[in-house]
């Protein structure tokens, strides 16, 4: 049997959803099943599905991120997916503006909206709010980010230490991304991050009054399917993809060129390892990234009900027959 077939198997007993709450979150990491169970609801409710997950935004990257098929997204309406070129640092602000432009939409064509995803920060900004930080300017960005290369994350690290202690103590050292952003803003507006964030803007959707599931696969599970899909990855040509987005001699900070696969790859494609070390370590890295993903989740946004993937259809009828009374 299919991995997913239970998953997807159609339910007869759904309650009616014209009374029911159109938004329904389905978060979970990588490989749980989240697409399929999104479009089997889709399909059930007549709903549009929503992308919440950050690398499936890029064009370039269809199969190693596994976006939805081409088929997949006839079938039902699918926003947000693969509409960003990877030359683009895609922001979360930018996502949450066009998250509430697509549920504006999928609300006003009277379907249910399903937001699907793996990205924890996606779902926090949609839910709670995002802080209204500046823009900051190209130079100051720049001149961070060619420190970063030169300097290294340990110097930055300590550079915020002094200009921003409490973003810094929150702060692993080794996380360059992180570190980067909340030294670009205390430089570009004088403010430490963490004050910008205290000062959140309205949420985009009201928790309350949405469904909210994490899928949770046992763990040697979920193992087996990282490894599976990324094979399947290989098979249908990610290999070719990762060649031409190496093509672009894009900068290697973007986030679609750490997209996960594609660094192993590339270094691959340039001859510095073979494929086979390629490959494990794009699976290694991808089983490392489920467990910060469940671990984010379980401490920021405990208000997800977790739940096998066998249960998921049964969890969503019942959370949408309890938001109805």
């Amino acid at each position: 049997m299919h991995p997913l077939r239970v998953l997807i198997r159609p339910k007869t007993h759904y309650v009616n959803p014209v009374s029911q709450p159109t938004i329904i979150l389905i978060a979970g990491p990588t490989a749980s099943g989240k697409s399929a169970l999104a479009l089997a609801l889709a399909e059930k409710l007549g709903g549009a599905i929503i992308n919440a997950d950050s690398m499936q935004v890029y064009r370039d990257l269809r199969i190693i991120t596994a976006r939805p098929s081409e088929e997949e997204e006839r079938r039902v309406p699918h926003r947000l997916y693969g509409h960003v070129d990877a030359a683009v640092n895609f922001s979360v602000g930018q996502w949450r503006a066009e998250a509430a432009a697509a549920l504006a939409q999928t609300q006003r064509a009277s379907r249910a909206a399903i937001l699907v995803g793996g990205t924890g920060l996606y779902f926090d900004a949609l839910t709670r709010g995002l802080a209204a930080v500046p823009p900051v300017p190209a130079t100051i960005r720049e001149e961070v980010r060619a420190r970063l290369v030169s300097d290294g994350t340990a110097a930055l690290h300590a550079e915020l230490e002094r200009r921003d202690p409490a973003a810094a103590a929150r702060l692993m050292p080794g996380d360059r991304v992180r570190i980067a952003r909340a030294l670009e803003v205390v430089l570009a507006t004088g403010r430490s991050l963490l004050d910008w964030h205290e000062a959140n803007g309205p949420a985009g959707v009201d928790p309350s009054r949405a469904v909210k599931i994490f899928l949770a696969p046992p763990r040697d599970a979920l193992l087996r399917r990282i490894d599976a899909r990324f094979d399947a990855m290989i098979a249908a040509g990610a290999l070719d993809e990762v060649a031409a987005l190496a093509a672009r001699k894009l900068a290697p900070d973007l986030p679609a060129m750490k997209a996960h696969g594609v660094p192993w790859l590339i270094r691959h494609l340039s001859g510095e390892i073979g494929l086979e070390a390629a490959t494990e370590g794009a699976k290694r890295d991808t089983r490392r990234y489920t467990k910060r993903q469940a671990t984010w989740f379980r401490n920021r946004l405990p208000e997800f009900v977790w739940v096998e993937p066998e249960r998921a259809l049964d969890e969503i009828e019942l959370q949408r027959a309890s938001l109805a009374r």
